[in-house]
């Protein structure tokens, strides 16, 4: 029986140093080799500090004023996928600064990702997406009384953590399940007058359902207008770039989004 014991557990252990080795190696030549989010990009602004930071902007057709949002990416960085949604909303009428939250990283494969999430400073974080709010309210086709966040996943954990930051220059807050909230003092700062969109899925393990629904009810106590949605039969992620358009779950979820843009920034 010891000797059962024995082997599995040296077994185990020996795929667990493969999974770790082979974890470490991805990580190591994405740094050294791995592609940058540079090619993707078309602007450049910079922060207080006076450092250069990139975003992609979309902008409407036809000149003139419109409302704008701020795009936050999910954990894998500023990719392609971000640029065909902001020009899917810039197509709807919304001038869009897509920020680029990991300077110039981005990544593909999960073990990169977990790495640039968790190694990538929040404080940092946090100075260039105000930075890339401060761009997009600079721009003349913007209306700085019409603005919005919206992130995804990572980008929607910042998303709201921007709309309690900047309460004063945010009208509406959208996250695409992102960490939430449910401290209400936390909260508190969204009460003068910014409703939240909160998008979920029924099966996401890593934003457990009855989060979402403290969320909610943290929002409610605060009379905070909201629409807190958990949409059935999907998990983390179900929306992108390649089935925002189509029917089903992230094609509901996008017409939802846009269904609240437009209630709320209508003049």
């Amino acid at each position: 029986m010891k000797k059962w014991i024995r082997r599995i557990f040296w077994g185990f252990t020996a795929v667990l140093l493969l999974f770790i080795l082979w974890a470490g190696g991805v990580i190591l030549y994405e740094g050294w080799f791995g592609e940058s989010s540079a090619q993707w990009t078309n602007v450049t602004f910079t922060d207080s500090d006076g450092t250069e930071l990139h975003g992609y902007l979309a902008q409407p057709e036809e000149p003139g004023r419109y409302p704008g949002i701020l795009l936050i990416h999910e954990w894998w960085g500023f990719n392609e996928g971000m640029t065909v949604l902001a020009d899917a909303l810039a197509a709807e009428g919304y001038v869009v600064l897509a920020a680029d939250a990991y300077r110039g990283e981005v990544t593909d494969q999960v073990p990169r990702a977990l790495h640039l999430r968790l190694s990538t400073p929040e404080a940092q974080v946090f100075n260039d997406v105000d930075a890339a709010l401060a761009h997009l309210m600079s721009l003349d086709s913007v209306d700085t009384e019409r603005l919005a966040s919206m992130g995804f996943c990572f980008g929607g954990g910042h998303s709201l953590q921007l709309g309690m930051r900047q309460s004063e220059n945010l009208a509406l807050t959208i996250l695409y399940y992102g960490t939430v909230v449910t401290n209400p003092d936390l909260l508190r700062p969204l009460t003068d007058n910014q409703p939240v969109l909160g998008i979920f899925g029924e099966e996401d393990a890593s934003i457990p359902t009855a989060e979402v629904l403290e969320f909610e009810a943290a929002l409610n106590s605060l009379e905070i207008p909201n629409q807190i949605t958990i949409y059935p039969g999907v998990g983390h992620a179900f929306l992108t770039e390649e089935n925002y358009d189509e029917p089903g779950a992230a094609g509901e979820a996008w017409q939802q989004t846009l269904d609240f843009l437009a209630e709320n920034f209508k003049e």
